[in-house]
């Protein structure tokens, strides 16, 4: 298999809120291109991570490095410039009511670019094509469905093109037709821009669709209890526990 650079490494981290520790001694990368699943039962800690992961949060203990640096001790200037190399879906798509699409694309652009009108138009353009929304741009999230929302939300995580895009929960309420959609979407963006991607879902088609790797977080030992491909997990799981999250929907 020819050998990734590392694009994120998580090293004994331990989240916690006050005197209740979350997750303790997680430790896992992620190599440049891949797609890496955050994956576990209910308030195990997968949005914990995912926030921690983005800065909105800091750990008890341990470091995240981007590229090598260290994410968790770097200055807020740091901090800021490897923020700019992340995008980030949230679970509802934190759309802008008020703005249309391609205003609510054109944001981040606005906020951290000095792209002309015309130029800012042009982005926005491309960004919602690639999400299949060429033709939309005039529209307001409240005039398209749930599917086209979250493609919109995607289109705006992308428009500075991010080395890296986190997504939250992405098909949660979603139709089936709507959530593999969104899926293939996902491997397309990986494969034509070659961005990292890391998904936190509980959404098994998703996990086998996407994943090449899974990291499942542990209630019980409240830490990693299985890192790994979710088909090879499913052939040979750890514990009785990463078996029934991953075998759920057919008990």
């Amino acid at each position: 298999m020819t050998h990734k650079r590392l694009h994120i490494e998580v090293n004994d981290l331990t989240m916690a809120y006050g005197s209740f520790v979350v997750m303790r001694d997680l430790d896992f990368s992620v190599k440049r291109g891949e797609i890496v699943i955050i994956m576990g039962g209910s308030g195990c800690g997968k949005s914990t991570l995912l926030r921690h992961m983005i800065g909105l949060l800091d750990p008890v203990k341990g470091d995240i490095l981007y590229n090598g640096a260290s994410f968790t001790s770097a200055d807020q200037i740091r901090r800021d410039e490897i923020l700019r190399t992340f995008g980030v879906l949230y679970q509802n798509g934190a759309l802008w009511s008020a703005m249309t699409l391609s205003e609510n694309v054109a944001l981040p652009l606005t906020l951290y670019t000095k792209l002309s009108d015309e130029e800012m138009s042009r982005v926005v353009s491309v960004k919602l094509a690639l999400v299949g929304l060429s033709g939309f741009e005039e529209f307001y999230p409240s005039q398209i469905s749930g599917g086209m929302r979250k493609r919109a939300a995607l289109a705006r995580a992308i428009a500075l093109d991010p080395e890296i895009l986190f997504f939250y929960e992405p098909s949660a309420g979603l139709d089936p037709v709507s959530s593999r959609r969104l899926d293939d979407l996902i491997l397309e963006l990986r494969d034509s821009l070659g961005t990292t991607v890391v998904v936190v879902t509980h959404e098994l088609q998703s996990i086998f669709a996407i994943g090449d790797r899974a990291v499942y977080l542990d209630t019980e030992t409240r830490t990693i209890s299985a890192l790994g491909s979710p088909n090879e997990l499913l052939r040979n799981p750890p514990n009785e526990r990463v078996h029934h999250f991953l075998t759920r929907s057919s008990e």
